[in-house]
């Protein structure tokens, strides 16, 4: 398909700079089914689903991988993505034709590493010096990596290593945050609990390629980035019996709808998982796993929209988002949320 179908107007006062606060209570703007929305708050989310139904979210947790250095007199930005050992990552580097294969970049604080072959994503591999575990030298020299949107428009600070982060947050390796999980509070996953509502966490390590622009005129042609994730057999299980028994499978987030369909078969059968996957959803897929989504508001062409587009029809979305932005929504990681039943 033409990506250019898949874009619209968004005025720049809907980009939120920061998130709602109790985080909870975001708005909440329902579609179900192949007509109408209905606008709620993210408080209200018990009372819109049923008893037997499951919630997954992804457990991955935002690292600082956004480092600032020099190679010489050149000042080079680095954004870690992938790992690749233990010492050594991809990065997308700014100012990268200033960096040669084995230049070293000095990121201040005592971190240093040496710069390797470049990949076809566009990244570069790096090699972190020293003995201490990349994630302590993170720690020491490196900040929250904030999509383009909201780094552009403001500096990092030390609020947002709180508020980019969510309260399922266990498992390192992320260098982007499963945004939709950013709006649950622990009063909020005790009101589910008390619903009847099932929740199970599985984890997706969120790359930076997500933010990445797509740059082909057409859907078919453009490369996804690879992410790795995980499914262990005991929640691939879990997930099989409550839709078994009726209940439907909810996604928190468009990370954890992309490794579940990456992790079912045919048969809708959710299968254990451990691999990289590079699942491209656009309009025509069947899907498989999932009966729903709850997912913040996404970008213009890019592939999340397509993928909300899958679900939901790629008219339907237009006529969503165009509410969303004549009502106010606050769109993007740190904004407002959705949730898309496609089936009433």
């Amino acid at each position: 398909m033409r990506v250019d179908l898949f874009d619209f107007d968004l005025p720049p006062d809907n980009i939120a700079l920061r998130p709602a606060s109790p985080r909870d209570s975001a708005r909440l703007l329902v579609a179900a089914g192949a007509s109408g929305v209905d606008d709620r708050i993210v408080r209200d989310l018990p009372s819109l689903l049923r008893a037997g139904d499951m919630l997954v979210f992804n457990d991955t947790r935002v690292i600082p991988a956004q480092l600032e250095g020099r190679r010489g007199e050149a000042r080079i930005g680095a954004t870690l993505h992938k790992r690749l050992g233990l010492r050594q990552w991809q990065a997308f580097l700014r100012n990268a034709k200033r960096v040669r294969d084995g230049d070293r970049i000095d990121f201040g604080a005592g971190v240093t590493a040496i710069a390797g072959a470049r990949d076809a994503d566009g990244g570069v591999t790096l090699d972190f010096e020293g003995a201490e575990p990349v994630e302590i030298l993170l720690e020491r020299a490196g900040t929250m990596p904030l999509p383009p949107y909201i780094a552009s428009k403001r500096p990092t600070d030390e609020q947002d290593r709180s508020d980019y982060q969510t309260m399922f947050a266990r498992e390192d390796g992320a260098v982007a945050a499963p945004t939709a999980a950013l709006h649950f509070t622990p009063e909020l996953m005790d009101a589910i609990a008390a619903a009847g509502v099932l929740t199970q966490t599985l984890t997706l390590h969120v790359g930076a390629g997500t933010f990445l622009p797509v740059k082909a005129e057409d859907t078919q042609d453009h490369r996804m980035h690879a992410e790795w994730g995980r499914i262990d057999a005991a929640a691939a299980d879990r997930m099989n019996a409550a839709r078994a028994a009726g209940g439907r499978v909810i996604a928190v987030g468009t990370t954890s709808l992309r490794l579940l369909e990456s992790a079912a078969g045919e048969d809708g059968v959710i299968r254990p998982f451990a691999d990289e996957t590079r699942i491209f959803i656009t309009p025509g897929y069947r899907f498989r796993a999932v009966d729903g989504l709850m997912t913040n508001f996404h970008l213009p062409k890019s592939t999340l929209f397509m993928l909300v587009s899958a679900l939901m029809g790629r008219e339907r979305m237009q006529a969503i988002y165009a509410h969303a932005i004549a009502q106010g929504y606050r769109f993007y990681s740190y904004g407002d949320s959705s949730l898309l039943l496609p089936h009433a």
